[in-house]
């Protein structure tokens, strides 16, 4: 795969210029560039959903598998197995099979029917037609999909279900590229261990973009940086860590060459300012100083940019209005989808005023969907959620459907509570600064629309704030940046997570177990616990 003087803008802003790269038939090169640099538009780019400004991006007609970072499943009625087998089109291929063998019978001397039966076997056989359901069989073992899932519908699942299937049906459908977009966002410890083995095993290329810094160790050969600053792209020899290490140097360099840039600069701006206070009759200082002003223009327009810093503005975000002392109170809960499993059964407890409650648990142990049924977005086999009529909720959804996708960063954030540059310091808060603002989020990644949710969740300065796996699509740097807005909420949160350090930032100070139900004191042993062996499982 290569790209050759790729260059792609959105508006105003300038994603890649004349960015090229080169990756061989079986690289496994990881992507790595800060939140909005343009990882996942490379993919759009690949996959051919977007086409570039000028350049292109050569895969050699090679089948392309994607796994986007947030996934959307059309066929929400389809069965688990039904979706897992449509991975690959052996069904479609046997269908055509015979229709070519019934029109051979009718013109037995047509060579075109004979060629296209040739093909047809040969798709057959690269997709393993005699084996294909042993091998479907052994992936949805050691994927952990566990048999009930498979004959549930697709809607029955929850987001990190789907993710796990989605992620083994790509995985079945045997692509000789494989894009990944965060694929260990709903992992635990054992089946993220199956995938790194089997992608070190996988003989095609892989591009993976992935804040999992181990797990890039483990299957990355190369690393390529998407620069947001220079908008060029460059791939690196070894895995992440060989990566920071070269960074680091270049890190040095680059301070190195914008310190000496400052001294030229200093030096030339003297020069030019005794030139131009000199007597008019000194015509070789004219001269000169024009020359040494034509210098210093040149390289003012090509000096090395700083590494952005991001300033926190002060707002005040607090609620609006007291909380209650309790706030939230469940009283012997039951819950199960149609046709499914009790999720919970006598589950009581209650929330206090001004805590911070964790929820963990198995992937499937109905996480997200106590978060729903405390929104009123699904009801209760039977048992009580009783909301203090003083609490105010913000939610934020895992899904991001809360945003508007045709309208602007700004327009998203809107409200009459606040003028515009308040909104633009709140922003801020949330790394977008300058003309950022105006970007649509139909434009943006995942990271960024998940920026935006949540400035949108504190600036309704609502007095408990739900939150639903807010840091799946955050790098760990900007995890640290968000986390200090939250940190200093001074409401109510309720959030579902197995970040460790994004948790113990905001001051967890209880936790919710599914599907045990157990109340328990945050501590984090339990937590380290629960993300190395149940995390989103």
């Amino acid at each position: 795969m290569r790209a050759h003087n790729l260059s792609l803008s959105f508006g105003t802003t300038v994603i890649y210029d004349g960015a090229e790269f080169n990756l061989g038939p079986r690289d496994k090169c990881g992507i790595v560039g800060v939140n909005g640099a343009g990882k996942t538009t490379l993919f759009r780019i690949i996959t051919g959903e977007i086409s570039p400004d000028a350049g292109f991006v050569d895969t050699g007609g090679r089948r392309i598998g994607y796994l986007p970072q947030v996934i959307k499943i059309e066929a929400q009625n389809q069965t688990v197995w039904d979706f897992l087998l449509s991975g690959r089109p052996i069904e479609k291929l046997e269908a055509q099979m015979r229709s070519l063998y019934n029109q051979l019978a009718e013109n037995p001397d047509d060579e075109n029917l004979s060629t296209q039966i040739a093909d047809t076997q040969h798709e057959l056989d690269y997709y393993q037609v005699y084996t294909a359901e042993d091998e479907l069989l052994q992936l949805i073992e050691n994927m952990e999909i566990a048999p009930e899932w498979l004959d549930m519908k697709l809607s029955e699942l929850s987001g990190g279900q789907k993710s796990k299937v989605a992620f083994a049906r790509m995985l079945y459908s045997m692509p000789e590229i494989l894009l990944l977009d965060e694929p260990t966002n709903h992992l635990d410890t054992k089946t993220r261990e199956f995938v790194a083995g089997y992608l070190n095993k996988y003989r095609g290329c892989i591009l993976v973009i992935s804040h999992d810094s181990d797990f890039l160790n483990t299957v990355a050969g190369k690393i390529m940086l998407i620069d947001k600053r220079d908008k060029k792209i460059s791939v690196f020899d070894g895995n992440y860590d060989a990566y920071l290490n070269k960074a680091a140097e270049l890190k040095r360099a680059r301070a190195q060459q914008i310190e000496s840039e400052n001294r030229k600069i200093e030096h030339l701006s003297d020069f030019v300012k005794r030139a131009d206070a000199a007597s008019p009759t000194r015509h070789a200082m004219k001269r000169a100083g024009k020359v040494r002003a034509a210098i210093l223009e040149k390289i003012i327009a090509n000096r090395t940019e700083r590494e952005a810093v991001y300033k926190k503005v002060r707002m005040n975000l607090a609620p609006k209005s007291d909380g209650a002392k309790f706030p939230i109170t469940i009283d012997d809960l039951w819950f199960r989808y149609p046709g499914a499993r009790l999720l919970y059964r006598k589950l009581s407890f209650y929330i206090t005023g001004g805590e911070r409650f964790l929820i963990v648990g198995e992937n499937g142990a109905g996480k997200s969907t106590l978060l729903k049924l405390i929104m009123g977005l699904l009801s209760p086999e039977r048992g009580k959620i009783e909301i203090n009529p003083k609490t105010d909720i913000a939610y934020y959804a895992q899904e991001l459907e809360q945003l508007d996708l045709s309208k602007t960063i700004m327009e998203n954030v809107a409200s009459d509570e606040y003028t515009d540059e308040q909104l633009r310091a709140a922003l801020g808060n949330f790394l977008f600064s300058g003309t950022d603002v105006f970007k649509k989020l139909d434009t943006l990644s995942p990271g960024e629309r998940a920026r935006v949710a949540l400035c949108r969740v504190l600036l309704r300065r609502a007095n408990m704030l739900i939150l639903d796996e807010p840091t799946n699509h955050l790098d760990p740097e900007t995890q640290r940046i968000i986390g200090d807005n939250f940190r200093d909420f001074s409401g109510t949160i309720i959030v579902v997570s197995h970040n460790p350090d994004f948790v113990e930032q905001i001051g967890i100070t209880r936790m919710l177990v599914l599907p045990d139900g157990r109340i328990e004191d945050y501590d984090h042993d339990k937590l380290q616990y629960y993300y190395e062996l149940n995390s989103e499982k």
